[in-house]
């Protein structure tokens, strides 16, 4: 790789753009940058709205329609599963019709799921509504990601890139207000129009998503330098920073392994390289990839995402009001400690963080479920219960909920980045939909202090594994990852 000043070196140990923490003084906020990233977040505060929104509608459907738990269960977790496929496809789409396109359409398939569960008359109908909507996510959720790791200046990349928790969290919040404002309405109509209201945001959105620009490493894989130097002009801290992203770029497609009849457009030689024949480098980032998503879920925050009505109703709440309200108090949560990652991943960096919200998680997910195990429900014990799941949701969103996006989607070499988010996030939703589609009967087997008692020991295991395997990324550039996991 040549230096800037144009000296070559024999490896890969010198990038190009320098680490932004070497400079003295910080760079100031790239608003340009900062209002592509919004644009494209925002497509995720409908997805986190329809993943969320089934925790108090189940309350009314399972009234209005006469659903059993096991199919409720199923309905509250299919989402997951039938993300399984966009997830993995939207890797290919985002190659293929360029990451802003993928998002329009992605809002396509969000406000036809929504307006398809409003109008849900039977178990089935509902189900054939959770796919559709499924598409939508899957394609918003990993395209966003890659989105914003390749819109950002290496200065603002954890900033930026933590956006989709951020705006994923307030979607959640805002299906939490929408259960509670609906609650009063009559059964068979509350629940509907709590989906009915997330079908007119998704078209203006799509209409946001199209004033923003595409993305340059995009730009550059087709050969359009010159349009993917203006977008790195604007999305830079300096003009110097822009030529050197976009040489780095160059450089990166240019080392990309291109065997003969091979397309660009074909994804399949990124698969193989990914999975059947990785290098030292790429296995030891596909190893933090999947382990980080693994561990997101696996410590049971779709149990209370999803769940928390009944939790709080183990605690001793008996009024649907009392439990909705609750649940509106741990959307707030959410959202106020995102913003703690949100502003200082490019300042701590992100193994601090991670490292805090994995003991976080490990520690109030056991003391949810010592609270859970009192004998007698009291107001002292009722208390105890929300406060637990209150510090869960923040130690979960100082680190594990935005940044395991962000470290998975920066990490990941230029060849591979569409086809490693999407990798990660199937783990992601592949065990979201374990936790989610097994937590009544889990709770059953081993009683629901039990779970949570099992998800503090998953807590536990995340935090070795972060300490161990994942390195800082803070401040380097994206063309340099592959130096960091070479060593």
């Amino acid at each position: 790789m040549a230096h800037a000043d144009g000296t070559a070196d024999d490896g890969a140990t010198a990038p190009l753009l320098a680490s932004s923490t070497k400079s003295g003084k910080p760079p100031r906020r790239n608003m340009y940058a900062f209002a592509c990233a919004t644009l494209a977040s925002m497509t995720t505060i409908l997805m986190g709205y329809n993943l969320a929104l089934m925790s108090g509608a189940q309350l009314f459907i399972r009234e209005d329609l006469g659903l059993s738990d096991a199919q409720i269960e199923v309905l509250a977790g299919s989402i997951n599963v039938f993300m399984l496929m966009s997830i993995l496809a939207a890797g290919w789409a985002a190659d293929l019709l360029g990451r802003r396109g993928t998002l329009v359409l992605a809002n396509v398939f969000l406000m036809a799921g929504a307006l398809a569960m409003s109008l849900g008359a039977s178990y089935p109908a509902l189900m054939a509504a959770r796919c559709i909507t499924s598409v939508g996510s899957g394609f918003s959720i990993v395209v966003t990601s890659v989105y914003n790791a390749e819109i950002s200046p290496a200065s603002m990349r954890g900033f930026l890139s933590s956006f989709l928790d951020m705006f994923v969290s307030l979607g959640l919040l805002l299906s939490y207000v929408s259960n509670y404002a609906f609650a009063g309405l009559p059964v068979h109509l509350g629940w509907r129009t709590m989906y009915a209201v997330g079908v007119l945001p998704p078209v203006l959105l799509a209409v946001g998503v199209l004033a923003m620009p595409e993305s340059p490493r995009w730009l550059a894989m087709r050969g359009r330098h010159a349009d993917a130097r203006a977008v790195l002009v604007r999305t830079s801290d300096t003009p110097a920073e822009a030529d050197l992203r976009l040489e780095e770029i160059k450089q990166a497609v240019k080392e990309e392994p291109q065997p003969q009849g091979s397309s660009d457009s074909d994804g399949g030689n990124a698969w193989k390289e990914l999975l059947v024949r990785p290098s030292a480098s790429v296995r030891r980032i596909l190893v933090c990839v999947v382990g980080v998503h693994f561990f997101q879920q696996a410590s049971g925050i779709d149990a209370i995402v999803l769940y928390s009505p009944l939790v709080f109703r183990k605690a001793g709440m008996s009024s649907n009001k009392a439990i909705l309200g609750a649940t509106i108090g741990v959307g707030v949560v959410k959202m106020c400690f995102v913003l703690v990652a949100t502003l200082f991943s490019d300042r701590l960096g992100r193994r601090p963080l991670l490292l805090a919200s994995t003991a976080g998680v490990a520690a109030s997910m056991a003391s949810l479920g010592v609270t859970l195990c009192i004998g007698v429900a009291s107001a002292a014990s009722m208390a105890a219960s929300v406060l637990s799941v209150l510090a869960f949701m923040a130690a979960f969103s100082i680190g594990f909920g935005p940044l395991a996006g962000t470290y998975s989607a920066e990490i990941m070499p230029l060849r591979l980045r569409a086809q490693g988010a999407s990798l990660g996030m199937a783990v992601n939703r592949l065990t979201c939909a374990l936790v989610s589609m097994t937590f009544i009967s889990l709770a059953d087997a081993i009683t629901m202090p039990g779970c949570f008692f099992l998800y503090a020991v998953v807590g536990a295991a995340a935090c070795v594994f972060v300490y161990a395997r994942m390195p800082e990324t803070k401040g380097r550039s994206l063309e340099d990852m592959d130096v960091l996991f070479a060593k």
